[in-house]
């Protein structure tokens, strides 16, 4: 198998995946995947739950994210850990942008 290790920006293709939030998968392989998130200012991510494990670094905004039974405030340099099968959700308070990464990746993204 070949591995991929170079995957620029300007082949990645934006999913709209409504409602003001927007993606584009970066780098990834079997094991994690990283993914550029959108969101405009009032976006809301349901509450969801899946199987990966998940680490969220905000680029830019400032959100509300619920995890489990927690709500917490972030902005820019902020970080969440999210364990595999917990409940979570955010709104999007200021426009911004999130880092998701995965592991392991999400199928259902590629």
């Amino acid at each position: 198998m070949t591995v991929k290790n170079y995957f620029p920006a300007s082949e990645a293709e934006t999913f709209d995946a409504g409602g003001g939030l927007t993606r584009k998968v970066g780098a990834y392989n079997d094991n994690m995947m990283c993914v550029e998130v959108h969101f405009e200012t009032g976006t809301v991510a349901a509450r969801h739950s899946h199987p990966h494990e998940q680490i969220t670094y905000v680029i830019s905004g400032k959100f509300e994210f619920t995890v489990g039974d927690k709500t917490y405030t972030v902005g820019a340099g902020d970080s969440l850990y999210k364990q595999s099968n917990i409940e979570h959700g955010a709104t999007c308070l200021e426009a911004g942008t999130l880092l998701d990464m995965f592991t392991p990746h999400r199928e259902d993204f590629v």
